[in-house]
């Protein structure tokens, strides 16, 4: 049998938030023990350091804005060039970084799963949509686009690299949603976007709306990509981000989600987004994040160790 390779890719990209710290994600997951935490679910686990985008030029746009437009278009290059390469050969988990990486990361990932044959599916975990296109975003915080841009929205060319395969928007599901713009919210309706507010998940839980997707996913024989936003959660159980959402997930419904997905053996690549350490209480966030992690790649809840902050 097999030991499944995980490539541990550092992004210390911060140019898409509205505050600096998020470059300091990979460092504190690190800290936190991820490559030795799977290492001891079994996994061979390779780090291949930290991404270096190359050098960039401003990039003007009518939206005056927005911010960053040049340093996140060679982000998202980069990102698109290592998340093909490292889907080919096991799964890559994308250590953030804000949630502009995910542009790149869908945009490589498009491309391999269109070589390979099959869909790629998103499950995206975020109190947010990220919907936004660079005309609509009112912020000018790029980490409010990657989901508009990987998905083929118009607004993008000329100023983000173009897309080998865009992702279809209904292959797209949202879970945990609670804040969204106006535009965003008929954005996503007109897209055909699966969303699964915290108002769905009070009334019915997470497990059957994940069910249903997964058995989608797997009817389809397709590649599923999850992207973790650290405010999926609820911030008092998650303080390091800079985008705190009251009402996000508990801790037994992130953790189910993970344990669910290790189930359903789909999962290709995974993003740990938004990690900000500088509002961190001693580790407690990241440590969060890499146990997360630690279940979506097999560990179980009896398996879990006792830990002290």
């Amino acid at each position: 049998m097999t030991t499944p390779r995980v490539t541990l890719i550092g992004v210390r990209i911060q140019e898409g938030a509205g505050r600096l710290g998020c470059d300091m994600g990979p460092s504190a997951y690190r800290a936190a023990g991820l490559a030795e935490t799977l290492s001891g679910l079994g996994l061979e686990i390779v780090d291949a350091g930290d991404l270096v985008p190359r050098p960039h030029v401003a990039r003007a746009h009518p939206n005056g804005a927005l911010r960053h437009l040049g340093a996140v278009a060679a982000w998202t290059e980069v990102l698109a060039e290592a998340a093909h390469a490292a889907s080919g050969t096991g799964i890559p988990i994308f250590l953030g970084g804000d949630h502009s990486l995910s542009a790149g990361t869908l945009s490589g990932l498009g491309r391999r799963a269109a070589e390979e044959g099959r869909p790629l599916f998103v499950l995206w975990l975020d109190a947010h949509a990220d919907f936004h296109t660079l005309d609509s975003s009112t912020s000018g915080n790029l980490h409010g686009v990657p989901l508009a841009y990987a998905t083929g929205l118009a607004g993008f060319d000329g100023y983000l690299p173009a897309l080998a395969a865009p992702v279809d928007p209904a292959h797209v599901c949202l879970m945990g949603t609670r804040s969204l713009d106006p535009a965003e919210r008929i954005a996503v309706r007109e897209a055909g976007v699966l969303v699964h507010d915290m108002r769905a998940i009070d009334e019915s839980g997470v497990a059957a709306p994940l069910r249903a997707f997964l058995r989608r996913v797997a009817a389809a024989g397709g590649r599923l990509h999850v992207s973790l936003d650290v405010d999926f959660l609820d911030p008092g159980i998650a303080p390091a981000v800079g985008t705190t959402v009251p009402g996000g997930a508990t801790f037994r419904e992130a953790h189910l989600i993970m344990e669910m997905l290790h189930d359903s053996g789909l999962v290709g690549s995974l993003d740990l987004v938004e990690l900000n350490p500088f509002l961190d209480e001693r580790g407690r966030t990241a440590h969060l994040m890499v146990d997360l992690a630690a279940s979506l790649m097999g560990r179980r809840v009896l398996d879990r160790p006792t830990q002290s902050y």
